[in-house]
């Protein structure tokens, strides 16, 4: 395996673009006749926080970020190539997008996923999220898994300790 190139970027970034089309490809078939539900919430116009990640210089994979609430943010558009799956490479993905996610002030993600993904399933549980009610739009749809994740614990200090 080549190294993989992370980049950050927004929606507007053609790679990102292509990568999502394909994505939407692969939900389509997944999904099947639920698809345009899910559709109308995965519009990529105006995201801040992309995740590209190249290899070789070809873009294999992406993953974004948006405000979710005050607190959180949430996990968007995740993909990897289906040539490039099985390399760690959505792993590196997750881990930049909670970086950025922290850096930008945030204390959580939160993500949906559907049922007929166990693959993202599983790698969002090994990543350390955990299965939530369904939030949003998300109540009461079957297929949806909603997850959450706390970023980080604060480290308590002298001069940040409740008085």
């Amino acid at each position: 395996m080549s190294d993989i190139t992370l980049i950050r970027t927004d929606s507007d970034n053609t790679d990102f673009r292509q990568l999502v089309a394909l994505l939407d490809q692969d939900l389509a078939v997944r999904d099947g006749n639920d698809h345009a539900f899910y559709a109308q919430f995965n519009k990529v116009d105006a995201i801040k926080e992309v995740i590209v990640a190249y290899q070789n210089n070809l873009p294999v994979a992406c993953g974004a970020i948006k405000p979710f609430s005050g607190t959180e943010a949430e996990v968007k558009r995740m993909f990897v190539h289906p040539d490039y799956r099985k390399q760690g490479i959505a792993a590196k993905i997750i881990t930049e997008l909670e970086n950025w996610t922290k850096e930008l002030g945030f204390k959580a993600t939160v993500l949906e996923t559907g049922k007929k993904q166990p693959e993202a399933i599983a790698l969002y549980q090994k990543m350390g999220y955990r299965i939530t009610p369904n939030y949003g739009q998300y109540i009461g749809i079957d297929n949806s898994v909603c997850m959450f994740k706390l970023l980080g614990a604060i480290r308590l200090t002298p001069d940040n300790l409740p008085k």
